[in-house]
């Protein structure tokens, strides 16, 4: 129960800061500046790759050594499954990025605005496994304080990601015809998987502890494939691509940062 609240708690905190920033669009009704928008979207990618690599793969590794595994055994085959299962969900869902007018996945006849919710969504889900899964480890070792300090640097780095997401998400649905008040909600629920997706993986890795190493290997990969994906083409759209490399430089500093000084 007391790593359920824990989940909760640093889930909720991220869902919270998409909260906040869908509330942007009652503040400025016009779309963000594309060069704003790539520092943003190149910090949330920088964010993903130090969050994968410190909070997520290093930990797997290290999981999977004090069970007796092979560690890259797990770190490389959950990294893989993460891959997929992102990859299938990508092929399969509907959804339309902002500033792309090209439709991804299944066709269907689904309004614009769903398609971008959706978009937006889709990514959020390893976000919430990943802060869920750094809290049941910390969890299952409560020996270790350290550990418990990763995870709430984890949900700090992904939750200063989120602002700048959720306003990514509701100034473009308000440009689309909905109120106001109507863009803000859609806006903050596209962040509510994440505290359904961490309880989640929660429940799942207490459950079986040796699946830790894997399910935190998944989560890594999961994210890398929005990153490479989505996020840094995105940041890099047009001349001048360079502050989209700076933002992608920012948020892995700041995530390693955190990880290295809290853990």
């Amino acid at each position: 129960m007391k790593t359920l609240l824990w989940a909760a708690g640093g889930t909720g905190f991220t869902f919270a800061m998409t909260t906040l920033g869908s509330a942007v669009v009652f503040f400025f009704r016009d779309q963000m500046r594309m060069g704003i928008q790539k520092i943003f979207l190149g910090f949330a990618a920088g964010v993903m790759i130090a969050a994968s690599i410190w909070s997520l793969l290093i930990p797997a590794i290290e999981e999977a050594v004090s069970m007796d595994m092979i560690g890259w055994v797990p770190a490389a085959g959950g990294f893989i499954l993460g891959i997929a299962f992102l990859m299938g969900l990508d092929s399969l869902l509907p959804h339309l990025h902002p500033n792309s007018g090209q439709k991804e996945g299944m066709s269907a006849s689904w309004r614009r605005t769903s398609l971008l919710v959706l978009a937006v969504t889709l990514h959020n889900i390893p976000e919430g496994m990943a802060v869920g899964l750094s809290f049941a480890l910390a969890a299952q070792h409560t020996g270790n304080p350290a550990l418990y300090a990763a995870a709430m640097a984890l949900a700090i780095g992904i939750g200063i990601q989120n602002f700048p997401e959720g306003a990514a998400i509701s100034l473009p649905l308000r440009q689309e015809g909905l109120s106001t008040r109507r863009a803000f909600a859609v806006g903050s629920l596209t962040g509510i998987v994440e505290p359904i997706f961490g309880i989640l993986t929660v429940l799942a890795a207490g459950g079986i502890q040796p699946l830790m190493p894997w399910l935190l290997s998944f989560a890594a990969g999961a994210m890398m494939y929005v990153v490479v994906e989505e996020l840094i083409p995105e940041a890099h759209l047009g001349e001048h691509s360079n502050v989209g490399t700076l933002g992608v430089m920012s948020g892995f500093l700041i995530m390693m940062i955190l990880d290295v000084a809290l853990g």
